[in-house]
C-alpha cells in the first residue's frame, strides 16, 4: 500500500494541480465505492484551497454489472430526470470536476453487446448537451486512477496474492504519475510540462498540413490536419484562465484532424476497451475522412457498434503523438485501461474534437466547428496504434517533408 504521504502528495496532484478549484468554485468528485479514504483526502485538499462544496458522486462496478444482468433493457435505458438536473444544475454553477477512475477491464464480459450499446446510447445523447463544457474546457477537469482487484489481477495475471497485485498496480499508477518520494509532486510536473509544451510549441512552428503514419503491423494513413489547428499538451487553461492538468498520467501532445481529409489504414496496437468490453486488435481503412471497412481480430460486434454510434465515430476528432521511449511505455506494462495506454503510444481518437485545437474554437458554435472539418459526435474515443519503429513524416503547406517521428521517437 501506499504511505500515507505518497497518498497525501496524489490527493495534492488530483485536486491542486488537477482541477485547480478556485476560491469559492464548487467540486464535483467522481469516485468507485473503493476509493472512500482516498476521496476524504481530495476532499480536505479541495477545501484547503478555499473551494466551494465539494460533492462525489459514488459508483460500484459490481453493482453495475448486477444491473445489466437482472435489469430490462427498456428500464435500464432510461436516464432519470435527476441526473439530467445533477448536471444541468452543476455547469450553471460553474463546477470544476474529478473522476478517479477504478475500471474492471472485463466487467461487462458475456452481456448481451445489443443490451450494452442501446443502454450506452441513451446515456450518451442525454449528456451530449453537457459534453462542450468540459471538452471546450469552460470548467476544469482531470481523471486519476484507483487499482481494484480485478483490475490488478488483469495487469498482474501470474500474480496469485490479491494485496500483491493490487500493491503492484498502486507502484504502477504513482510511478506514472510521477508521485515520487525524492521529490514534490508540484516540481516534478512543472518540470514535465515544460517538456511537453517543448515538443506541441515545435510543432505548432512548423504548421503541417498533413502527417504521414507508418510502421510494420500494416498502418500506413495521412491524416490533415486542420488549418489554424494548434498542439496542446501538459496543463492548460479554462476559458476563465485557470490552469489544470486534465489527464493524470499524460505524456501526449495532440491536435485537431481535418476530417475530410484522412485516407489509409491504421493497425491498433493495444486493446481497446469500449463500454466494459475489450477489443484487441483492429484495422480500420479511411476514405475521405470516413471509416469505410473495419476488421476486429475478436470483437467485431462491439467495434461495429462504436463505429455505428452516429455518423461522427466514424472520422477522427484527435491526433496525439507520444513517444515509444516513455515511462508508461518502458515500465513494460498493459493496463487495459485507455487512460494509462494511450499514454504509452501515438493514439487516434474515433469522434468528437476539441474545440481548444483550433485557433478561436473555444468561442465557436458546433455547427461552425464542423464547417471548418472539425468533427462532432457523442462519442471521443482513444485508440492506440503507435509502435517501437513509428515513423511520422509531416508537411507543410509549402510542400516541404520533415521527420518527425524516427523508430517510434520524436526526432525534431
Amino acid at each position: 500500500m501506499p504511505t500515507q504521504k505518497q497518498l497525501a502528495q496524489f490527493a495534492k496532484l488530483a485536486i491542486k494541480l488537477g482541477i485547480n478549484p478556485s476560491k469559492g468554485q464548487p467540486v464535483v468528485i467522481n469516485a468507485p465505492v473503493e476509493a472512500y479514504a482516498f476521496v476524504r483526502l481530495c476532499v480536505q485538499e479541495a477545501y484547503r484551497l478555499g473551494s466551494g462544496k465539494v460533492s462525489v458522486y459514488w459508483s460500484d462496478n459490481d453493482l453495475t454489472r448486477l444491473d445489466y444482468e437482472n435489469v430490462a433493457t427498456d428500464q435500464l435505458k432510461v436516464v432519470p430526470n435527476w441526473r439530467i438536473e445533477r448536471m444541468k444544475d452543476d455547469q450553471e454553477k460553474g463546477i470544476c470536476r474529478l473522476s478517479i477512475s477504478s475500471p474492471d477491464p472485463d466487467l461487462l464480459d458475456g452481456i448481451d453487446p445489443f443490451k450494452i450499446k442501446t443502454v450506452s446510447m441513451e446515456n450518451m445523447k442525454a449528456a451530449m448537451p453537457f459534453q462542450n463544457y468540459f471538452m471546450n474546457n469552460e470548467g476544469q477537469w482531470s481523471i486519476v486512477a484507483y487499482p481494484n482487484v480485478k483490475w490488478a489481477r488483469k495487469v498482474f495475471p501470474d500474480e496469485t496474492d490479491d494485496q500483491v497485485a493490487v500493491d503492484k498496480l498502486w507502484d504502477a499508477i504513482l510511478s506514472a504519475s510521477r508521485v515520487f518520494d525524492d521529490m514534490d509532486v508540484e516540481d516534478a510536473w512543472n518540470q514535465h510540462n515544460q517538456t511537453i509544451h517543448h515538443h506541441a510549441d515545435l510543432l505548432n512552428h512548423y504548421n503541417f498540413k498533413s502527417l504521414h503514419f507508418k510502421n510494420k503491423y500494416g498502418t500506413d494513413l495521412t491524416v490533415g490536419l486542420i488549418k489554424d489547428h494548434i498542439w496542446c499538451g501538459g496543463d492548460e487553461k479554462s476559458s476563465k484562465g485557470v490552469i489544470f492538468n486534465a489527464n493524470i498520467p499524460t505524456e501526449e501532445v495532440f491536435t485537431m484532424p481535418d476530417r475530410y481529409h484522412i485516407d489509409g489504414t491504421v493497425v491498433s496496437t493495444k486493446p481497446l476497451n469500449y463500454n466494459g468490453q475489450l477489443i484487441h486488435r483492429f484495422k480500420l481503412t479511411f476514405k475521405d475522412g470516413v471509416v469505410i471497412d473495419a476488421v476486429s481480430d475478436d470483437n467485431q460486434i462491439v467495434l461495429d457498434q462504436l463505429l455505428d454510434s452516429d455518423q461522427g465515430s466514424r472520422s477522427l476528432g484527435e491526433v496525439a503523438l507520444i513517444s515509444y521511449d516513455s515511462p508508461i511505455s518502458n515500465s513494460g506494462l498493459l493496463f487495459y485501461n485507455t487512460l494509462f495506454d494511450e499514454n504509452a503510444s501515438c493514439h487516434l481518437a474515433l469522434g468528437a474534437c476539441y474545440p481548444t485545437t483550433v485557433k478561436g474554437g473555444e468561442t465557436m458554435s458546433r455547427d461552425e466547428l464542423y464547417a471548418l472539418g472539425g468533427n462532432d459526435s457523442m462519442n471521443h474515443e482513444d485508440f492506440m496504434f503507435g509502435s517501437e519503429d513509428m515513423s511520422v513524416v509531416g508537411t507543410t503547406y509549402d510542400g516541404q517533408t520533415i521527420e518527425v517521428f524516427k523508430d517510434g521517437n520524436f526526432c525534431i
